[in-house]
């Protein structure tokens, strides 16, 4: 008997010595590990763009006619309607900077430019400048940000790609009605594909056919600020429930969420303004209303309260449901947010030039990407979609333009954002 326990007690011992061991092995690094990378499988490489490859996307605009010394302006927004009818909108266009500068010494440890760092932000050079005429309420002659034809040119403010990044459609026209387009959409519920570009120096939406022939509709007072069921004070995104009513985020200087039914009659709004300086934590108070999504399926209102570092949550009436934080402001920036079809919220934190993906309850699952103005790399990202092939698209205010990702074959689809859903128009 005691020869038995004997032996059971070894066996015993060394069980537990094999456990230990293999998990002192695998924290030691030695053993399996579980494969995180965005392509399972692979060996070596960073992921620096998660789960994607940059695309040769759009084609440069010196490909223009006329062209040969100008770029992109600020890119404010993108819209895909198909992965060959993609919408970019930028303010206006900048001189094409063919050579670095040369380096300027301050002193023996300073030096300008940095190698890898960006020589121009494209949001500080791109018009529009001042608001108001100084000691005015009439419109800014944008001016102060430069001579026009020399230091900017107010032209192609609305492009139209298709999936090979050449120009099919140009929306000229309406150039000099625009002073700070914002962001264009299209209503995933709608079968007329009307589109909407946000003005926030307008402090208008502007509604048009598809084909951009037509304004049919204008929602607040162009030029004129205000803060009632007419008027907008800067409004920057939009966002659609299944029933067609939508929500406009207003904005920079208002600080409530708007609502309409699907026609643009206004319904109400909501919000106050909060303490400033980034302290504010009271359900339904705000500061910069910076981006706005729904979720359909419980019809759900996202709030970007973007100098607060947070997202409230709200039901389509306005009642306060929910809130989290997106990290310290003090180097956190959300720029925007969307909902697609894997039903998670991704963000974009303009502070850490990060993609970031939460689950909707708040819990943060993901995050890729990476600083720079080179391709691929964020700097600034003011507007993203994606399309029914899964295809993503950036827009950014600091490095300037669009840029295209398509998903990496093979990719993990936890690593990649849900596909565009648009119920309301057919076959896409």
């Amino acid at each position: 008997m005691k020869r038995a326990t004997f032996i059971v007690g070894v066996v015993a011992a060394l069980a537990v010595t094999f456990v230990l061991g293999t998990q002192m092995t695998i924290v030691e690094g030695q053993g399996q590990v579980a494969d995180t990378s965005a392509v399972p499988g692979g060996k070596g490489g960073q992921d620096v763009f998660g789960a994607y490859t940059v695309a040769n996307w759009p084609k440069p605009l010196t490909a223009l006619s006329g062209h040969g010394d100008w770029t992109w302006g600020a890119g404010q927004g993108v819209f895909a309607e198909s992965p060959d009818r993609v919408f970019v909108l930028q303010r206006g266009e900048l001189p094409t900077i063919h050579k670095r500068p040369a380096t300027i010494k301050v002193a023996p440890s300073i030096e300008f430019p940095i190698g890898r760092l960006p020589v121009r932000d494209a949001t500080s050079a791109s018009p529009p400048g001042a608001l108001f005429k100084q000691g005015t309420q009439e419109p800014g002659d944008d001016l102060d940000t430069g001579t026009p034809g020399t230091d900017w040119r107010w032209e192609h403010i609305v492009t139209v790609f298709n999936a090979q990044g050449d120009l099919v459609e140009d929306w000229t026209q309406w150039d000099k009605m625009f002073r700070r387009p914002h962001a264009v959409y299209m209503s995933p519920y709608d079968p007329q594909k009307h589109i909407y570009i946000v003005d926030d120096y307008r402090h208008s939406v502007f509604k048009f056919s598809n084909d951009g022939k037509k304004l049919l509709q204008t929602l607040g007072t162009p030029n004129v600020p205000g803060n009632d069921s007419t008027r907008f004070y800067r409004p920057t995104f939009m966002a659609w429930l299944p029933s067609g009513e939508f929500f406009v985020a207003d904005g920079y200087q208002n600080t409530r969420v708007v609502k309409f039914d699907r026609d643009g009659k206004f319904l109400m709004a909501w919000g106050e303004r909060g303490e400033a300086g980034g302290k504010e934590s009271r359900p339904g108070y705000f500061n910069n209303v910076h981006g706005v999504a729904v979720d359909p399926q419980t019809r759900r209102v996202f709030v970007n309260d973007r100098n607060n570092g947070r997202v409230q949550v709200f039901d389509e009436n306005g009642k306060f449901l929910d809130q989290w934080s997106f990290g310290p402001r003090t180097y956190s920036d959300i720029h925007l947010f969307i909902i697609p079809s894997d039903r998670n919220l991704w963000a974009f934190d303009r502070g850490t030039s990060k993609m970031l993906k939460y689950s909707l309850d708040g819990k943060f699952l993901y995050q890729w990407g990476t600083w720079g103005d080179f391709p691929g790399a964020f700097w600034g990202v003011h507007g993203m979609a994606v399309d029914s092939a899964g295809n993503v698209y950036t827009a950014a205010v600091d490095s300037g333009g669009a840029q295209k990702f398509t998903p990496r074959p093979g990719a993990n689809p936890n690593f990649l954002l849900g596909k565009q859903v648009t119920p309301g128009w057919g076959t896409n």
